[in-house]
């Protein structure tokens, strides 16, 4: 599809795909077959998009060959059901623009381009940036403004700027600050449209400013209860969205929240203290969610596998609570 459909399309529920890995350590690209399938199967019809290759689908732990055959394997079982959204971003524009062609080479709907990171840019740099990738493919470009993973953030006057370009469509905006993410909807306006980065933890608080839709990891195990989420929100049923986002608590780790929940309530907040201090300089993360979305996966009968080292695995308890955590959700009999 051309970029202005794919604007159209940017609502719902976006789920970012786990990338499976065998116990040898190698992609499962079966795997990845098996749980695109059982996606499809259970949203056919629905406001949904995938996004592959995204943080959690673990980018950063493979090699340019395994990128490739992930993003070829999801857009060939997705067979154009949903639009697929591959995830290009490298640190420099030129490696990022061979990527993104890449991807539009394979069939894939648009491309999601996180900040440069390692490195950050002046102002200037990221818009030209965004506009050599924009250049570069006729396909739908989408921002991934992600402070945590690249040290820098688009302010809303750039990124009005940088939506003025004719095949920018979009911006995941991960900001967790509600007057943040509101500016950022007045300035770009309806050049683009702006998605909750957050997710569920933060789509109840955006969605009363009309935001279209949020990206979602935890739509890899529970779509239908993140759909209906999305749902109720359309339809300004803001206390049933509020409802529905308590289920969703033991996955939420925004630090604004959960240092406002009792101790116990944020399953990923406690497997995170159980693993010991994080290597950020401020201590905190929750990186631990990569294995908890793929060992929930495992226990729903789905190909989790894995993460990759640096990333470390749950113990055995902590998958028997995970399973606990599945129950009460009512994801898992």
């Amino acid at each position: 599809m051309n970029y202005k459909e794919l604007k159209k399309l940017l609502k719902g529920v976006v789920v970012v795909q786990v990338t499976p890995f065998k116990k040898d350590g190698n992609v499962d690209l079966e795997g990845l077959h098996i749980n695109t399938h059982w996606l499809i199967e259970r949203m056919k019809g629905k406001d949904v998009s995938i996004m592959v290759e995204g943080s959690n689908g673990e980018f950063f732990n493979q090699s340019e060959d395994e990128w490739k055959s992930v993003v070829k394997t999801v857009i060939e079982e997705a067979k154009g059901e949903f639009p697929v959204l591959a995830h290009a971003a490298q640190c420099g524009t030129m490696e990022t623009i061979k990527r993104c062609q890449y991807a539009q080479s394979l069939g894939a709907d648009g491309v999601v381009v996180v900040l440069p990171y390692y490195v950050t840019p002046q102002e200037e740099g990221i818009f030209q940036h965004y506009k050599k990738i924009c250049e570069s493919v006729d396909i739908g470009v989408i921002c991934y403004n992600n402070s945590f993973v690249s040290g820098s953030w688009i302010r809303p006057a750039l990124m009005a700027k940088i939506a003025e370009l004719p095949n920018f469509i979009g911006i995941k905006e991960n900001t967790s600050n509600i007057i943040s993410f509101r500016l950022m909807q007045q300035a770009v306006g309806t050049n683009a449209v702006v998605l909750c980065g957050r997710g569920e933890e933060i789509y109840p608080y955006e969605a009363r400013y009309g935001c279209p839709g949020f990206v979602s990891f935890i739509a890899n195990i529970a779509p239908e209860l993140s759909y209906e989420m999305y749902e109720m929100a359309m339809s300004k049923n803001y206390d049933k969205v509020e409802e529905i986002a308590k289920i969703f608590t033991p996955f939420f780790k925004d630090a604004s929240i959960i240092s406002n929940l009792p101790p116990e309530a944020s399953f990923t907040a406690k497997v995170s203290q159980q693993h010991g201090r994080s290597a950020s300089i401020t201590g905190g993360g929750a990186s631990m969610q990569f294995a908890i979305i793929k060992a929930a996966m495992d226990l729903l009968g789905l190909r989790g596998g894995e993460p990759r080292l640096p990333l470390t695995c749950l113990t055995d308890e902590e998958k028997e609570e995970l399973r606990t955590v599945l129950k009460n959700m009512g994801v898992l009999n």
